[in-house]
């Protein structure tokens, strides 16, 4: 019974916890709708502090990403995307560069006054010696890309030689003062100098050559040095490469508008000492500013000197010249064994046959490999050093046909002048001088460049299929077809100015000064299609341990155009001048024909065009491989 009993009695107490447990519940879920509004923004906010350390985390590691074309820090590691280079390092090599340029010109733009009328030389003296400085700088600028690229690295050779660059300004300025302009208040047209003692002459040509030394090997490097803050294997950093070569040379031209309208004007009234410190005070401000950047910069190792390369691969050519390449699966080109060091690998190309034979792997070569087994050098070269080579040889025709474009780019500085000097100058009581007249050149240089990068390359780069704008070779030759017509321009302004200087020969023509603009303004405009593409191509094409040496192709190609103008102008005389004629381009110009010489110039560059174009479609690119670690290459 008393189990009976019990049983009823448990079963009782079960059956009244269910209403307690269903009323618990109830209650639970009436405070959770009650807590959820509250609990919300705290949940929120955990997921956005858990979003945001995770985007932290993605963010920190893009940062760790290393560039692709093999650029290091400057602790010769591996450059970090997010820590170096880009705009940050562009813009201080950008700014270096506009008051670089300042500097350079305001010594350069008034040189001839100062030998004339501070040292007392005649015309043909200070011309002459002003070429020869010239022709200095863009000489150096070759011992500066080689010495760039095989030992010392970019940075390395901008910052010493803009040291000799300070240097140098710093002398002119000192031996300007002390030893040059005396009696003080002399150098103006007014009040010659008189006779300066040797010390004084020494030392104002060690400060000139000082400051040529130092331009010309700075020169080619820091447009460069820009261009490896931008990684060409990223998308992104690749497009604003292209960009920053226009943008180079719209810093130059700034710099050199400084100079020839301020500077220019102060050095003309006679204050040299005041100029030249002017442009002793940019120069000293751009290392400065270079120097502050150096945490920033990206930097590419030195490949050792190319000459050696190059003569490893023609004598490794020469010695398996009976070597038969019948088919591309007779043979095996030994890729990199001795370039352990070479970040990127250029793709094989067709063409200079003669110059593959140096990569092929033969029984004989093994025979030689030494007891590290590495080959010998003077018998097996790798696929890119035997590409290297073709890489200058391909580009050697394009180099020589931009030669007569600098010619009629030259033309600004002499012929334009001489045309502007005959015509009418001033405009009212104010004189313009004629040499001021290049300032539309600059100004059409940035305007350009912007209507360039902002309308006209997005058009072409929805014109055309691959979505890509003109290449560098397209732009070079529109450059060509712009100097043709600035030549025929200044031609028809010669024209006319004849026809208002009628028969009074021995006075200026009434042909106002401002006639001139459209030749000023479309040489710039060639400018910006010319120079800049040639920029790019140069730096862009050359391989990795010669980009210096790209660049200075451009400044030797400005040089070459200076030395065949003047020889163009010889011969032109010569063969102009006779009996009764005056020649095209005499003293007085309303005696000649000048217009006849420029449009032999739009002539000849016409015929340097039609050559330009099939060298162009001869040309082939180069290509890279990127990091590749297989030993061989059927070719």
């Amino acid at each position: 019974m008393c189990s009976c009993l019990f049983t009823p009695h448990k079963s009782i107490v079960s059956l009244s916890i269910i209403p307690l447990f269903l009323f618990s519940l109830q209650k639970l879920l009436d405070l959770r709708r009650q807590l959820l509004p509250l609990l919300l923004p705290t949940m929120s906010c955990l997921n956005i502090c858990k979003q945001g350390a995770v985007e932290k985390k993605i963010i920190e590691k893009e940062e760790e990403i290393c560039t692709l074309d093999g650029s290091v820090d400057r602790q010769g590691r591996p450059a970090v995307r997010g820590r170096t280079g880009t705009w940050v390092a562009g813009i201080l090599i950008l700014v270096n560069q506009g008051l670089a340029t300042l500097a350079f010109f305001g010594v350069g733009v008034n040189l001839v006054l100062f030998l004339t009328r501070v040292l007392g030389q005649d015309n043909a003296e200070a011309a002459n010696n002003v070429s020869k400085w010239t022709g200095t700088v863009y000489i150096f600028s070759l011992l500066g890309a080689f010495l760039s690229d095989s030992y010392w690295g970019r940075y390395k050779t901008c910052v010493i030689f803009q040291a000799i660059f300070v240097i140098g300004l710093v002398l002119l300025s000192i031996s300007t003062y002390l030893f040059l302009l005396k009696p003080s208040g002399c150098g103006v047209e007014q009040t010659p100098c008189r006779s300066h003692s040797s010390f004084g002459i020494a030392l104002f040509y060690l400060s000139i050559y000082s400051i040529a030394l130092g331009n010309g090997g700075y020169q080619p490097n820091i447009a460069t040095f820009g261009a490896d803050q931008f990684d060409g294997e990223d998308t992104k950093e690749a497009h604003s490469k292209i960009a920053f070569f226009s943008y180079f040379y719209l810093a130059l031209n700034l710099g050199s508008l400084f100079s020839n309208t301020i500077l220019g004007y102060f050095e003309d009234e006679g204050m040299w000492v005041l100029g030249f410190w002017a442009s002793t005070a940019s120069a000293a401000l751009a290392l400065i500013l270079f120097l502050l950047g150096t945490p920033r910069y990206r930097h590419f190792n030195p490949k050792g000197n190319p000459l050696f390369r190059f003569s490893q691969v023609l004598v490794a050519a020469i010695r398996k010249c009976r070597v038969q390449m019948e088919s591309k699966e007779n043979h095996r080109f030994q890729l990199h064994q001795n370039d352990q060091d070479e970040t990127r690998k250029i793709v094989h190309t067709q063409g200079f046959r003669l110059l593959d034979r140096a990569a092929v792997l033969t029984s004989k070569d093994c025979e030689e490999k030494d007891k590290n087994g590495v080959y010998n050098p003077w018998r097996l070269c790798s696929v890119t050093q035997v590409e290297e080579v073709k890489c200058i040889l391909r580009l050697l025709p394009i180099w020589l046909c931009t030669i007569l474009y600098s010619v009629v780019f030259t033309q600004m500085a002499s012929l334009f002048v001489e045309q502007g000097a005959a015509m009418k100058t001033t405009v009212s009581s104010f004189h313009i001088p004629p040499a001021s007249m290049s300032s539309f050149d600059i100004i059409s240089v940035a305007v350009f460049i912007f209507i360039y990068r902002r309308v006209l390359d997005p058009v072409f780069a929805r014109i055309k299929t691959k979505g890509k704008g003109l290449t560098e070779l397209q732009r070079m030759g529109i450059g060509l077809v712009i100097a043709i017509m600035s030549m025929i321009c200044a031609g028809g302004v010669e024209i006319f100015r004849l026809k208002y200087a009628g028969k009074k020969c021995e006075s200026a023509s009434c042909l106002s000064i401002f006639w001139q603009i459209p030749q000023y303004v479309l040489i710039g405009a060639s400018e910006v299609f010319m120079y800049v593409g040639q920029l790019e191509f140069f730096n862009g094409q050359t391989p990795d341990g010669l980009k210096s040496f790209g660049s200075a192709l451009c400044m030797t190609s400005i040089s070459l155009g200076n030395y065949v103008s003047s020889l163009l102008v010889i011969i032109v005389m010569k063969i102009s001048t006779r009996d009764d004629m005056h020649g095209w381009i005499p003293g007085n110009l309303n005696k000649g024909h000048l217009d006849r010489f420029f449009f032999l110039l739009a002539a000849l560059t016409t015929a340097d065009l039609v050559i330009y174009i099939i060298c162009a479609k001869w040309y082939k690119y180069i290509k890279f491989q990127g990091n590749i670690n297989n030993g061989d290459l059927q070719v």
